[in-house]
């Protein structure tokens, strides 16, 4: 059995959300007379928001941004995303089984992550996720976000996982550190969006593929529940 609280980054973690994101991108950056992104740029510019993936992209090709047009270049970005949201993005190879077998053994199931929540809600609503988890936590649901603790806290808290052991589960540096700022483990997936290698991040375990997950973390929650040399 698996009873705890697992919460979820959504791109790069649970979808490859790279085509999608690259295209929205990619059609700002043509309007602006800038060259096109690629996969490999990507990793340098998902995972800090929309306007961090912005301003870095400018600079990638060709020079930043005016800042007083930041916001309005967003907006463009948006609703091309907001268009096409699903039309190449897909679940990894074996999220879907293992959200299944992760809600049978009873664990609960929540989403964390720094995609806009309008978007996150539209995405797992596209490709028929949203009954796995009993929260979505994105951005703009609290006024902070990851890697802040307090968010992490509330997402447990929703999914009814107070008084349980809990995980992060993600694919880059902010999904470790929010690990760390809430006191839990962290298990990464090595497929995502990151410029580091994730197991040179400091998790407390890298998985090969999705359905490995429940395996890692039972051995986590063991480890947790072991007794301390000397305790009583």
């Amino acid at each position: 059995m698996t009873t705890a609280a697992l919460i979820f980054d959504l791109d790069g973690t649970l979808v490859d959300t790279a085509p999608d994101l690259l295209n929205a991108l990619n059609a700002v950056l043509a309007a602006e007379g800038r060259r096109a992104v690629d996969h490999a740029d990507l990793r340098h510019l998902v995972g800090f928001g929309a306007r961090v993936m912005m301003a870095q992209a400018f600079v990638m090709t060709g020079g930043p941004a005016d800042p007083a047009r930041i916001a309005g270049l967003i907006d463009g970005f948006l609703d091309h995303y907001r268009a096409h949201i699903a039309d190449f993005s897909r679940p990894f190879p074996g999220v879907v089984r293992t959200l299944d077998v992760l809600k049978e053994e009873g664990a609960r199931l929540g989403v964390l992550t720094n995609k806009p929540q309008e978007m996150s809600d539209l995405l797992l609503a596209a490709l028929g996720l949203t009954h796995y988890f009993a929260a979505v936590f994105g951005q703009g649901k609290r006024p902070y976000t990851k890697p802040d603790a307090r968010i992490f806290a509330d997402v447990v808290g929703e999914v009814g996982g107070a008084g349980l052991g809990a995980l992060m589960i993600g694919d880059s540096l902010t999904d470790v550190e929010t690990a760390r700022a809430a006191g839990v483990p962290v298990i990464l997936l090595p497929y995502g969006y990151t410029p580091t290698p994730a197991r040179e991040l400091g998790a407390d375990a890298v998985v090969s593929e999705f359905c490995e997950i429940p395996a890692a973390v039972r051995r986590l929650l063991n480890r947790l529940d072991a007794p301390r040399p000397g305790a009583v």
